[in-house]
């Protein structure tokens, strides 16, 4: 096992750049961040180890978070601008690069919560399906489906 030097040093910048995707809110992306590695600390024996450290943290960042959005903490959102991108078949690799990436978060501003969710785990993460079903208490095809779903809305709509 990893100290919590490590893990923290490994994730930091994983599970703030995860909150700031959701949020668009730096300043609450760090907050939410450290108070996602003093859970982790605190609870590090209730790690079991069936998943990977970073789904874990995941996981706990996503608690905290809706935790403080109930609390009505406002969130700053992303403005929506005109994106254009023709084909749908290219919205995964037009996500790669910054721009597109931006214009993407975006867009997902404007679909349901599930499956920004998902889109935003798959695209940002680097998780598989697999990891995002068990983030998300689902399953591998439910998550799977998702993502298609939305590619498939984001084109739909003209999001993208």
């Amino acid at each position: 096992m990893k100290t919590i030097e490590e893990i923290y040093k490994n994730y930091a910048n994983l599970i703030k750049n995860y909150v700031f995707v959701i949020s668009g809110n730096m300043e609450l992306a760090e907050e939410i961040m450290q108070e996602t590695f003093v859970i982790a600390i605190d609870q590090i024996n209730k790690f079991r180890g069936d998943c990977e450290i970073s789904v874990w943290l995941r996981s706990i960042a996503k608690k905290v978070l809706y935790k403080k959005t109930k609390r009505n903490i406002s969130m700053k959102t992303v403005p929506f601008d005109n994106l254009n991108i023709a084909d749908s078949k290219d919205i995964e690799e037009e996500c790669i690069s910054k721009n597109d990436k931006l214009k993407l978060y975006e867009a997902l501003q404007k679909i349901d919560a599930d499956t920004r969710e998902v889109m935003y785990l798959r695209l940002t993460g680097d998780l598989t399906f697999k990891e995002i079903g068990k983030i998300l208490h689902k399953n591998e095809n439910w998550a799977r489906v998702t993502f298609c779903r939305g590619k498939q809305k984001l084109s739909k709509e003209e999001l993208l």
